[in-house]
């Protein structure tokens, strides 16, 4: 784990090597109307912000920045996380073993922990700097002035010129105006298990209600997305819908309700 960003200087020196640029490209998020209202998929090299829809989604909003992060770097690629403190401290630590049900490799995220937005931008900055890493997730807390329109174009020049993907996660923020490509609202959704398992430990799949309020290329939509940790892809829901519990005292014809 990277405990400061000073130290971000000698990861660039060990993960760059010459002639490792990539070509700008569009990446399929695998949910087929979200890939059409993207044109393809979403924009490589550049500056996508996620927020949550509501206070009590944060954590989802935090588990879809980490998942589009993942999609965007690719499985061999280093993934970079710059957290404010604040942060930290309101929403707790991410565990390896949480990033690994998520289908993160844990031993290639790297964490940088900032003291204030100003070492937040600092991090990022050298982050996007480094042609070998596959993304950067940003996330600064609450609505600091520092992270203004002017700065989000310079996050989008710096994301453009090494070609490596940018995720702003604003924790504790309303939406502000911004260059970023894409911007996503995000809410929990219900993880869809087989019957058999309500009542057991099974926490299914994780399962988005993704909102696109701004697309810089394309129409907007909101989608319900569950999200593949062993492809690293999102699919369309199976059961989009929220569904009630199954009933308590598990007759055949509650069941066969159920089941409808």
């Amino acid at each position: 784990m990277v405990e400061t960003a000073f130290k971000l200087v000698a990861l660039r020196a060990a993960l760059d090597r010459p002639g490792e640029a990539r070509a700008t490209s569009l990446v399929p998020l695998g949910h087929g109307p979200a890939d059409a209202c993207l044109k393809g998929g979403l924009r490589q090299g550049a500056l996508h912000e996620v927020y949550a829809a509501e206070a009590s989604h944060e954590p989802a909003a935090t588990g879809f920045a980490l998942t589009l992060a993942a999609r965007m770097a690719g499985k061999r690629r280093w993934l970079l996380w710059v957290r404010q403190d604040f942060a930290a401290l309101e929403e707790g630590e991410p565990h390896g073993v949480g990033l690994a049900e998520l289908g993160l490799d844990p031993a290639h995220v790297l964490m940088v922990h900032a003291a204030n937005a100003t070492d937040v931008l600092r991090a990022t900055a050298e982050g996007l700097a480094t042609a070998s890493l596959g993304a950067v997730v940003v996330e600064p807390w609450g609505e600091p002035k520092l992270f203004d329109l002017v700065t989000s174009r310079r996050l989008t020049l710096a994301a453009a010129r090494n070609n490596v993907t940018a995720i702003l996660l604003r924790p504790g923020a309303e939406p502000w105006p911004s260059a970023a490509e894409t911007r996503w609202l995000i809410r929990a959704a219900r993880s869809q298990g087989g019957q058999e398992d309500w009542g057991q430990e099974n926490w299914g799949t994780p399962v988005f209600d993704a909102s696109l309020v701004r697309n810089r290329h394309g129409t907007t939509g909101q989608w319900v997305m569950e999200w593949n940790c062993d492809d690293r892809v999102y699919r369309p829901a199976a059961h989009p819908r929220v569904m009630a519990a199954a009933p308590a005292d598990g007759s055949a014809t509650a069941r066969a309700a159920f089941g409808r």
